[in-house]
C-alpha cells in the first residue's frame, strides 16, 4: 500500500533537528600524523579534558579535529597536550588541507623496493652455498646496501612509534619498528661475528609491504573534500543594508535582527529575512532542491541560500550568524561528516585486538627461552622470529590491496570511489532512499505540437541563449530543427530569454512576463504559445530499482516535492515507500529514525538540499551531474551518469567484503601455523621472513584475482 509521510514539511523547529552538542567550530586543528581509530581516540579523550573545550571532533580523512569552544581561547595549550599524548597538531590556517596524499611515502617505499630486491639477490647466493670468506663479503655488500635503506625507508613507522611510546602508548607501528630494528640489528651481529644468517632481507621486506599498504591507503583519500565547506561557500560575504535610507555594502557580520536588507535581482539572500512589502521570485533549489521558482509576497519567509530572480526587494532579518538556516545546514552536515570519518574499518578493529597480542607472544617466546637455555643470543632469535612471522604486513595490506582493485573496476565502470571505508559500508546496506527530482526523474517542457517550422526555428534560437535547466530540455526537444534570425538575443535573470525578429518581440519564459496564462509561454508579436511540461523518468531508473529489490534490498523515495508528484512518480518506479514536502534538515532526521529502526541506509542525490542526508547515512551516492557539494558528502558519484551504477556499487562492495574477509582468513590461518612454530624455535628468522612475505602475496594475488572476473 502506497503511504505518505509529509511529517517535516513545514516544520518551524528546524534546529531541533540539530545534536544538542552540535555548536559551530570555534578553532580547527590540523593533525598531520593521525593514521588510525586510535589516534581518533586519544586526540578526543585529550581535548575533552580541556576546561576551555565543550566538544571535539576529529575527521580522519582530512585530518583535522573540529573544536567548540572559547572563541577567544588559545590553542596552544591544547596542541602541548596533544604532544604529551604523542599527537602532532597545528592550528589551521586557510590554506592547510591537512590531507596526506601519500606522496611522502612514495619515496621510501622505492628505496626499501629497490633494496630489498637487490639484498634478495645477495641472500640467493648465500643460499646457494657460498660459505666462509664469500658469504661474509656478501653478507657485509647486504649491510651497505640494508641499513641506509632501512634506517631512511621506515622512518614513517619509527616517528609514529615513538610518538606512542614517548607518552606510554602502543600502537601498531611499535611492533613493526620493534621488528625492523632487532632484525637489522642482530644481522649486524651475525655479519661481524661471521655468522651464517642475516636477515637484512626481512627488515626490508616488513617495510616495504607495510608502506605498500600506507601508500594504497593513502590513495583512497586523495578525492576527499568536505561538503560542508561547499556549503558554507555559497554564502556571500557581504550584503547591502539600508541606512537611514542610504544603501550600503557591508560585512555579512555586521548584520543584525531587524536591519533591512536591499536585495538586486540575482542575488543570494545572506541571511533568514521577512519579505516587506510588494512580490518577488526566488529560486530555493538550494534548500528544497526543486528548480521551479517560488512567488513570496508581503510577509513572505526568504532564506538564506535562496537566489532572487525579480526585484529588486527590501527585506527585514529575522536571523542572522549562526542562526540562519544556511548555517544551520552547514552544521548538519559538518556533524554528519565528522561522524562518519570515525567509523572504525574491519583493519583497525583488528589491529586494536592484534596489536598487544604480538608484544605478548613475542616477550613471552623471549622469557620462555631464555628460561630454558640461559642463552640470550638463542632467546633474541626466537623473539626476533616470532615479531616478523606476526608482523602485519598480510593485514595492512588486506584492505587497501582489495580496495584499490575493486575501486579501479568501478571506474572502469563509470563510478569513482572517494572514501577510504565506502566499500565496507556499502557492502551493508539493507536500505537505499533516493532523492526524485534531478536523482529519478527531469522536468521537461513540451514542443506545442501545432506549432509552424517557422516560429520553432525562432524558438529553438532562444532556447539556445539561455543556461536554465528547463530551457536545455526544450532544445533536446529541438534538436534537429535550424535556429532562426533573431537578433538582439538577451536573458532577462527570473523572466526569460527575448531577442528581435522582423522588428517584432518575440519572448520565451515565465509566463506572466511573456503574457499568457501558463506558467511557461512562447510569445512572437501576438502569437501566444503555452508551453506544457512534464515529470520524466530517467533512462534506467525504473531498470535500477527493480535491480536493488531483485538484491533484497529496501527500497524508498525522500522528496520536497508535493505529495501528489511525489505519489505518482513512486507508483510509476513500484517503490511503497515515499516522504514528501521534507525539509533538508527533515531529509536527516529521516535518515537518522530509519538508522535508529535498525536499517543501514544507502542515500542517493544529487541538490544542495540532499547534501546533509548523503553525510548523514551510512553510505552515500551522487550522480555526476550534482552539485559540488552534493559529490563531496557522497562516498560514490556516479560520473557515467548511470542509475544502474547503484546497484553495480553495492554488489561490488559486498564482493569486496568477502575478498577482504578471506585475506582475513589467509592472515589467521597463517598466523596459526606460523607463531607456533616461531615460538618453538623451529622457523628461524630467515623461514620468518620468507613466510611473512608469501603471505603478503598470497593476500596481494587474492586481490588481483577479482581483476579477471
Amino acid at each position: 500500500m502506497t503511504s505518505a509521510y509529509p511529517a517535516f514539511a513545514h516544520s518551524n523547529a528546524e534546529a531541533d533537528f540539530l545534536p544538542a552538542s552540535d555548536a559551530a567550530p570555534t578553532h580547527t586543528l590540523v593533525l598531520p600524523s593521525i593514521h588510525c581509530a586510535g589516534c581518533i581516540r586519544t586526540v578526543e579523550e585529550v581535548l575533552s579534558r580541556q576546561p576551555d573545550i565543550r566538544s571535539a571532533r576529529v575527521n580522519l580523512t582530512r585530518r583535522r579535529a573540529a573544536v567548540s569552544g572559547d572563541p577567544g581561547a588559545d590553542p596552544g595549550p591544547w596542541i602541548r597536550e596533544l604532544a604529551a599524548a604523542g599527537i602532532e597538531a597545528h592550528e589551521a590556517t586557510k590554506d592547510a588541507s591537512g590531507i596526506d596524499n601519500g606522496k611522502t611515502l612514495v619515496l621510501p617505499l622505492g628505496v626499501a623496493g629497490f633494496a630489498m630486491m637487490n639484498v634478495m639477490l645477495l641472500s640467493v647466493a648465500v643460499w646457494s652455498g657460498a660459505s666462509d670468506s664469500t658469504r661474509d663479503f656478501l653478507h657485509w655488500i647486504s649491510a651497505a646496501i640494508a641499513l641506509p635503506a632501512t634506517v631512511y625507508a621506515a622512518q614513517p613507522f619509527f616517528r609514529h612509534a615513538w610518538s606512542a611510546l614517548s607518552v606510554g602508548r602502543l600502537n601498531i607501528d611499535v611492533p613493526i619498528s620493534l621488528a625492523i630494528i632487532l632484525a637489522s640489528a642482530m644481522s649486524l651481529y651475525e655479519v661481524a661475528s661471521g655468522g651464517e644468517h642475516a636477515w637484512f632481507d626481512a627488515a626490508l621486506a616488513l617495510t616495504f609491504f607495510l608502506l605498500a599498504g600506507r601508500v594504497l591507503d593513502q590513495r583512497m583519500r586523495r578525492s576527499a573534500r568536505s561538503a560542508a565547506a561547499d556549503l558554507a561557500a555559497i554564502e556571500p560575504a557581504r550584503a547591502i543594508r539600508i541606512e537611514d535610507g542610504v544603501q550600503r555594502s557591508r560585512p555579512l557580520g555586521d548584520f543584525r535582527v531587524g536591519d533591512t536588507l536591499w536585495l538586486a535581482v540575482g542575488t543570494r539572500v545572506p541571511v533568514d529575512a521577512v519579505l516587506d512589502d510588494g512580490s518577488v521570485e526566488v529560486d530555493r533549489s538550494a534548500i528544497t532542491g526543486e528548480i521551479d521558482p517560488l512567488a513570496l509576497t508581503g510577509g513572505d519567509t526568504l532564506t538564506a541560500g535562496d537566489i532572487v530572480l525579480t526585484g529588486p526587494v527590501t527585506a527585514t532579518a529575522t536571523a542572522v550568524g549562526e542562526d540562519t538556516t544556511l548555517r544551520r545546514m552547514t552544521r548538519l552536515v559538518a556533524t554528519a561528516e565528522n561522524a562518519r570519518s570515525r567509523y572504525s574499518g574491519l583493519a583497525d578493529r583488528a589491529a586494536a585486538i592484534y596489536t598487544p597480542t604480538v608484544h605478548i607472544v613475542a616477550a613471552a617466546a623471549f622469557l620462555g627461552w631464555l628460561l630454558a637455555t640461559g642463552d640470550v643470543r638463542v632467546a633474541l632469535n626466537v623473539a626476533i622470529a616470532t615479531l616478523i612471522i606476526t608482523c602485519p604486513c598480510a593485514l595492512g595490506l588486506a584492505v587497501p590491496a582489495v580496495a584499490v582493485v575493486a575501486t579501479s573496476r568501478l571506474y572502469r565502470n563509470g563510478l569513482l570511489v572517494k572514501s577510504e571505508t565506502a566499500l565496507e559500508r556499502l557492502a551493508g546496506i539493507d536500505t537505499v532512499v533516493f532523492d526524485k527530482t534531478g536523482t529519478l526523474t527531469r522536468r521537461v517542457l513540451k514542443v506545442p505540437p501545432n506549432m509552424p517550422d517557422a516560429d520553432r526555428r525562432l524558438l529553438r534560437t532562444l532556447t539556445e541563449s539561455s543556461d536554465h535547466p528547463l530551457s536545455r530540455t526544450l532544445l533536446d526537444a529541438l534538436a534537429k530543427t535550424a535556429p532562426g534570425d533573431v537578433s538582439n538575443v538577451r536573458e532577462i535573470a527570473g523572466n526569460g530569454v527575448e531577442g528581435t525578429w522582423n522588428g517584432n518581440s518575440v519572448r520565451f519564459g515565465r509566463g506572466a512576463w511573456v503574457g499568457g496564462a501558463s506558467d511557461t509561454a512562447y510569445a512572437i508579436g501576438g502569437r501566444i504559445y503555452a508551453i506544457s511540461s512534464t515529470e520524466d523518468l530517467l533512462p534506467d531508473a525504473r531498470k535500477s530499482i527493480d535491480s536493488l529489490k531483485a538484491k533484497g534490498l529496501a527500497v524508498c523515495l525522500l522528496t520536497g516535492d508535493t505529495g501528489a508528484r511525489a505519489q505518482q512518480v513512486a507508483a510509476r518506479l513500484g517503490v511503497d515507500r515515499f516522504w514528501s514536502e521534507v525539509s533538508p534538515e527533515g531529509k536527516s532526521a529521516i535518515l537518522q529514525q530509519l538508522r535508529a529502526a535498525g536499517c543501514s541506509v544507502l542515500m542517493v542525490g544529487d541538490g544542495l538540499n540532499d547534501t546533509a542526508a548523503l553525510a548523514a547515512a551510512d553510505a552515500s551516492i551522487a550522480p555526476g551531474n550534482a552539485l559540488d557539494a552534493s559529490r563531496n558528502a557522497a562516498d560514490v558519484v556516479i560520473v557515467s551518469g548511470r542509475l544502474p551504477g547503484v546497484a553495480e556499487a553495492i554488489s561490488t562492495a559486498r564482493l569486496a567484503k568477502r575478498r577482504i574477509l578471506q585475506n582475513f582468513g589467509v592472515a589467521a590461518v597463517y598466523n596459526a601455523i606460523a607463531v607456533p612454530l616461531a615460538v618453538a624455535g623451529i622457523a628461524t628468522p630467515l623461514m620468518a621472513a620468507i613466510a611473512m612475505s608469501t603471505s603478503s602475496l598470497v593476500v596481494i594475488l587474492n586481490a588481483g584475482r577479482w581483476r579477471r572476473q
